[in-house]
């Protein structure tokens, strides 16, 4: 009996913790780490001739880098609406896991409401902090969670798109790097801990060079190539790098 006062004191104390404040902290070096990689996607959206208010709008309303990325190669190439919607169906079907899983964290101050305006702010990094908590957390605690990453992402986008406009063109090209140093700061840390990683970026790479150089496939779109290559690549990963139980559980 003593022992399960201690252990619920211990919870208590626990959840007590997970605040606002709190949140914001946790929160912090995922903004910062949002600020330069919105700014790359603002650049690259200032290149491809998107309005500084539509760049910015579209932050404000994804909060996803490769879908941003993805869907902003098929308005650039005038893609139909139909490709931009399987692009992000294919591309961000993560999170309906994620989001799956965050609901086995929610105490009882998540309304329905709260939950489907929660639901627009998981991403990776807001995933693993809030996935990470030991109990369940407050709704208190995720918004301040997202509130700066949030921020971080749509103030990159802001002077991203606002330097590319103001900017010579050789220099906002010069700019253009950052998203590629992204992606391979995205690559490298999982390669390391997951066999599938990197066979998967290469296998997806020579897939897409295909459907870009063999004259064949030039009837096909941006988009359309997009959705090919993952599905694709997805499907020869799994089969060859199987995720095993235990792997999971941990």
């Amino acid at each position: 009996m003593q022992q399960n006062k201690i252990t619920a004191t211990k919870n208590a104390s626990a959840l007590s913790t997970l605040s606002f404040k709190k949140g914001l902290k946790d929160g912090l070096p995922i903004g910062l780490g949002y600020f330069p990689v919105a700014f790359a996607f603002g650049v690259q959206a200032s290149i491809a001739g998107v309005p500084l208010i539509m760049s910015l709008f579209i932050s404000m309303t994804n909060l996803t880098s490769a879908g941003q990325l993805a869907g902003l190669s098929i308005i650039a190439s005038c893609g139909t609406i139909l490709e931009m919607i399987l692009t992000q169906l294919v591309i961000n079907s993560r999170y309906f896991l994620m989001s799956i899983t965050l609901t086995q964290k929610l105490d009882g101050s998540f309304s329905l409401g709260h939950r489907f305006l929660c639901s627009a702010f998981v991403t990776d990094e807001i995933f693993a902090v809030a996935s990470s908590k030991p109990k369940t957390f407050g709704r208190k605690y995720f918004y301040g969670l997202v509130i700066l990453p949030y921020l971080g992402w749509s103030l990159g986008t802001l002077f991203g798109s606002f330097t590319g406009d103001v900017l010579p063109p050789v220099v906002t090209s010069a700019l253009g790097i950052a998203l590629y140093a992204m992606f391979i700061a995205i690559i490298i840390p999982p390669s390391i801990y997951s066999r599938g990683v990197f066979p998967a970026v290469a296998l997806g790479a020579l897939i897409s060079c295909a459907l870009y150089f063999i004259p064949i496939f030039d009837i096909l779109s941006t988009g359309i190539c997009v959705i090919i290559s993952a599905i694709i690549t997805a499907l020869i990963i799994a089969l060859i790098f199987p995720v095993k139980e235990e792997e999971v559980q941990s």
